[in-house]
């Protein structure tokens, strides 16, 4: 499928997801709001596969244009994989939820006037352990080693609770709250 056709498909699910107010029929009590809208895109294309057998592109409907620039840029080319559809989304799910936990992290050490500490301790969330020498940080920092270690280790817990707000604001019960957590490893280890 080309690029083209994958906008037209974009634009036309979620033309008809927000004309037939499909949000409005959804129940949390029923699920995650990804499984159901993985489910619905599913639907979807199974629905404009038999469509396309019948009818040329188009079907007399006026289409709805969508600017995809500006998200195809900040996205960049997605390398092809093997994965399914369906773990493609789940592991972009997993890292959008990290990457939105980041910025609330980001702006909570901004609103404290600590930005600076963020920006320079920030890396040690993603590399392992060991691989950001703390003499290096201190040195930047004008802190001791100790104090380092200890912002590191206050900002790792933070991070920590930034994942699991974020997770929190997209289930129904804080009871799912570990279970959704579990779903992002999973989904990062695939």
């Amino acid at each position: 499928m080309s690029t083209h056709d994958a906008q037209d498909l974009t634009q036309e699910f979620f033309a008809l997801f927000l004309e037939k107010d499909f949000l409005g029929s959804v129940d949390q009590t029923k699920g995650r709001f990804r499984s159901f809208l993985l489910a619905s895109l599913k639907h979807f294309l199974a629905n404009q596969r038999d469509r396309a057998r019948a009818q040329k592109r188009g079907g007399g409907q006026t289409p709805l244009s969508l600017d995809f620039s500006d998200a195809e840029t900040s996205s960049g080319v997605q390398p092809a994989d093997e994965q399914t559809p369906e773990k493609a989304f789940e592991k972009r799910w997993a890292l959008t939820l990290l990457e939105q936990s980041m910025a609330r992290l980001r702006k909570e050490y901004c609103d404290r006037g600590r930005q600076e500490i963020f920006e320079q301790l920030k890396t040690t969330l993603t590399e392992g352990r060991g691989a950001v020498a703390y003499a290096e940080l201190s040195a930047r920092l004008g802190m001791s080693e100790a104090s380092v270690k200890m912002a590191v280790h206050r900002l790792r817990k933070s991070y920590r609770e930034a994942v699991r707000a974020e997770i929190a604001e997209t289930v129904a019960q804080e009871s799912d709250v570990e279970d959704e957590l579990r779903e992002v490893f999973r989904a990062l280890s695939h």
